[in-house]
Parts: structure tokens; sequence; C-alpha cells
């Protein structure tokens, strides 16, 4: 007789970069994996999109290439749960084709379309009072002014493209979109949906559409997809992708979550008040608190949970390990004239030991992370990233340094926010992510925060443990309470106070840096003529689009 643990669980992880594909057992042990890559397409006015019909067949190349390796056998696969990039709209017709590309979590070509739902003569940081009291009461946040949420993106094609808007039957995020690839159902969960701010999250065990927040968003309920929560079995495996994969038909898919929500489970923090710290091509610090409160003058706030009836805080910071491909791309080895060799090595592992060379304080230099905007804890999408205060002296190695040093300057100006909006400190962070796979990052983040970093094992799989844990939840082979015994740490890092006198300078100048530029990134960065890209020739013709 098989044992629960030879149980496992199908957790597709799409990121921006690309899906993982991996088979973790029911108690969170990775088995097998694979990675797809996925191109990003950056385009004039703030614009940032993705393919999903890529997205779709890098996880299926993924998951055959995983699964034709025969790790598990079909029938030991319980369940197959989903997690992805957050943020980011698909619009499809009725047959759940994607009319145009998705609008991913970087774009920011609604910000003129929120406009108008904006206007008013009373007013708190923006917004009209008496809609930024319904939003802060019913959902507890409000839209992102840099419009960066769905909300703005359906705005955005509303109001420029809207012979899209006008053929779409739902609007989907991209978790919602796969699932619905996987299931054919058109749904969303109560995590996933809440940043349409039309959801009324009182109780988060309950989540609901609310008529007046879709009459204040002007977007019509019925292009919106029904709510399940997050630990819900949503449907089966249909029939051609189970064929295509090998899976049993009758394979359930559960309701799964975003990114940001299924890393905090799978960072095994997921007690009240105990936090974790994650780098991927963005980052944030998180925890779950036993109540709904919102922080707007910094932009984040508790919101439900995909652990049922709980609350979790929720920030994003727009650039963190992005910074490190960027180093790597577009200055050590940008491929121009002077690039003589075919393919640039694989160098975070050496960058690692660059780094441990050069002495805290990176000779003076400031980096400062902020390559496409940032949202938390302040939320601007003009501001840039700087190298401040290079001389002669500094080398390459100062400004590898920097830039670890100026991601983890950021994490500590998030981390300040958010220790006040508990009312306490954090004792330790659980650290996840592929930024968590190195050694001298985690020190650098513990010495910059003064905080422990518990360097999670097998960081860069924790949004699949996570999509994993709630599918062993919805199954019953688990409960929330069992998740951090579930959850090993490779190593804890300690504070140095040596470094505590440099960073503490460093950092003060830091935000001062925020402060000086954001005026001048203002005025340099105003937004280009904003573009449509759709799918459907016909539509293409009307809207302009490429």
């Amino acid at each position: 007789m098989k044992k629960e643990t030879d149980k496992y669980v199908l957790a597709i992880d799409l990121g921006t970069s690309g899906p993982k594909t991996a088979l973790i057992t029911v108690y969170g042990e990775v088995a097998a994996s694979e990675f797809q890559e996925t191109p990003v397409i950056l385009m004039p006015g703030g614009g940032a999109e993705q393919d999903p019909e890529i997205w779709w067949q890098a996880i299926m190349t993924a998951a055959k290439r995983m699964l034709s390796k025969n790790p598990v056998h079909p029938e030991d696969i319980a369940a197959v749960s989903v997690t992805t990039q957050w943020s980011g709209t698909v619009p499809v017709d009725r047959r759940g084709k994607n009319l145009m590309n998705a609008v991913i979590w970087m774009d920011c070509r609604g910000c003129e379309a929120l406009k108008d739902i904006l206007k008013g003569v009373l007013k708190f940081e923006g917004y009209p009072l008496w809609k930024v009291f319904h939003w802060l009461r019913l959902t507890g946040g409000a839209p992102a002014s840099s419009g960066k949420d769905p909300l703005a993106h359906i705005l955005w094609l509303k109001k420029d493209c809207s012979d899209v808007y006008e053929k779409t039957y739902k609007f989907l995020e991209p978790k919602d979109y796969i699932n619905l690839r996987l299931t054919g159902r058109f749904a969303a969960t109560y995590d996933s949906i809440l940043l349409h701010w039309v959801t009324d999250n009182r109780d988060p065990s309950r989540v609901v559409y609310h008529e007046k927040l879709l009459k204040m968003a002007g977007i019509d309920r019925e292009k919106l997809p029904d709510l399940v929560r997050a630990v819900d079995i949503l449907g089966t495996v249909k029939d051609d992708v189970a064929n295509e994969l090998g899976l049993r038909s009758d394979t359930p898919v559960i309701g799964g979550t975003p990114d940001v929500p299924s890393a905090c489970v799978g960072s095994g923090a997921v007690r009240d008040f105990e936090g974790h710290l994650y780098i991927g091509t963005s980052s944030w610090i998180s925890a779950h608190v036993p109540f709904k409160k919102t922080d707007l003058l910094h932009n984040f706030g508790s919101f439900p949970s995909p652990l049922p009836g709980r609350y979790l805080i929720l920030d994003e910071q727009e650039c963190a390990g992005k910074c490190l491909t960027w180093l790597r791309d577009n200055v050590l080895y940008h491929k121009d004239e002077l690039m003589q060799e075919e393919n640039a090595p694989d160098i975070f592992k050496v960058l690692d030991r660059i780094v441990s060379r050069v002495p805290p304080g990176a000779g003076g230099v400031i980096f400062t992370p902020w390559l496409y905007g940032e949202r938390t804890p302040v939320e601007d999408c003009h501001i840039r990233s700087s190298l401040f205060n290079l001389s002669l002296e500094n080398t390459r190695e100062d400004i590898a340094r920097a830039v670890f040093e100026g991601v983890a300057f950021n994490q500590k100006w998030l981390l300040q926010s958010v220790e006040k909006f508990m009312g306490r400190r954090f004792e330790y962070l659980n650290f996840i992510g592929g930024g968590a796979n190195s050694d001298v990052w985690s020190q650098i983040l513990s010495d910059v925060l003064d905080r422990p970093i518990r360097q999670a094992a097998d960081p860069i799989h924790a949004n699949a443990r996570g999509a994993a844990f709630l599918a062993s939840i919805a199954l019953g082979h688990i409960t929330a309470e069992d998740i951090p015994g579930l959850t090993r740490i490779r190593k804890e890092y300690l504070p140095n106070p040596d470094n505590r006198k440099i960073y503490d300078e460093l950092f003060a100048e830091f935000v001062n840096l925020y402060k000086v530029h954001k005026k001048i990134c203002s005025r340099m960065n105003r937004r280009a003529p904003q573009v449509c890209t759709v799918a459907d020739p016909a539509i293409r013709t009307k809207t302009g689009g490429h």
C-alpha cells in the first residue's frame, strides 16, 4: 500500500521569465522540475506584454519534458495547482481565446485612463475622498496611481482599445487564464481578483463583487469571472490536456493563487507576524496578520490570503533580481561590437565570489534599483535607477557589490513601513526566491536589515511549493498549521555589528537620493503615445496596434 508521501502535485509556477513545472509531494518535497523561458515585450509609453499562447506552450513543453523522464507514475499525481505572476490582464473571448497579448504587471499604460475615475475636488493623496472611503472600507486598498493594476489595464483597453473591450467575454489574471486552459472553466480566486478593486474583502472567508465598487470602477460585472477559494477544486484536467501530458482525465485542478501569496505559503512563514523576504525578478516582505488594514501612504495593506479566513500583507518592489540580470546583460555582457564571446556565461556564482571580496559599502558607490519605477514603499512609475558617487578609483567589482547592496537598501526602506504597520519587529525573515541561492546576498541583507535571515532550502521552488501545499490542504493531506514544520531552513545569517555604521549612513543617503531624483525623473520620463497590441487582425486594423 502506498503512503501519502508517494502522492504528488503537478505545480505550475509561471513567472515573468517563464514557467517552472515541478512534481512536489503533498508534504512539500520537490521530486523533479523543469523550466522554459518566455520573452517579455517592452513597448513605448510604459507597455509590457507577453503572449499567452507562448505561456501555454512553454508550460506544456516544460511539463512534458519533466514527465517524460518518468519521475512518478501518473496515478500518483493527485492534483494540478497553478501559481503565476500577478497583476496581469488577459482579455479572452467566449471560446477562451486571447484577443491580444497579456498586459502584465510592469505595464503602466493605464495610468492616464485611471485618472478618469479619480476625478474630484476633495481629495486625499490624489484620490476623491468619497471613493477612497469606499475602496478602503470594502477592499482594504485602492487602485495604484501608477496604472499597473488590472483595473487600470482594463480601463486603458476600454478607452484606447474599445474594440478589444467590447469583444472580451472575460478579463482574466494570468493564473486564471492558465486554469481556463487546464479545465475550460472561467473563474478567479478571492486573492487573484483583488487588484481589480471591485470586491468586498471585509470577510476573507467570503469575498464577493460589490455593485458600488463596480460602478466606481466603470467595469461591467459580466466581463469578470465568478469567484472561488484558492483551496477549492476548480474542476478536472480537460481530456486533450490530460492525454498530451499523460495524466488521468479525472485529475483535479485547484483554484490556486498568484505568486506573492503562494511564496508566503511556500516560505513556511504562515503564522501571524512571521515574515518572509522574497527576491526574484521583483521582491517583497510579507507576513500574515490578524487584521484588515491599509497603509495608503506607502501603497500596501493586508488582504485575503489563500489560506482560508486569513489576512496577508501585500506589497512589492519592482526590480530586485532583475537588477542582476540587467548588470549581466546590459553592462558586463552586453552584445555589441565589444562583446567577443558568443554566449555570456552563467555569472551569478562568479558575482557572488566577486562581491564577497569587496568591503561593505562598495567603495562609497550607491545603486538605486528603480529600473522600471517603484511600487512600495513609494508608488512612482517615473523614478529610475542611478549609480551614484562613482570615482576613478571605483571598479566594476564595486558596482557589482553596490547592486546587491542597493536592493538590500530598498528592502530596508520597505521593512521600516511593514514593521510599523504590524506594530512590532520581525524576529527573523525566511528568505526565498532565486536571490536566496546567494550566500553573500543573504549576509548583506542580514547586515543591512539588522535582522536574522533564514535561507530556505530549495528557495527557487518556494512558489511551486506553496501551490502544492494549497493542493494538499484542498485534498485533506495537511492543514495550514502543519506547513512550518514541513519547511526546511538551509542556514541562518546573523547581522554583523561591525557593518552597522556604514550601512546606516549609506541607507540614509539612499532615501535622500529618491527625494532628490523624484522630480528630475518625472520630467525626464513622461510617457510616449500609448499603443494597443491585439491578436485579432480585424481588431488590429481598427486600433492601429502592431
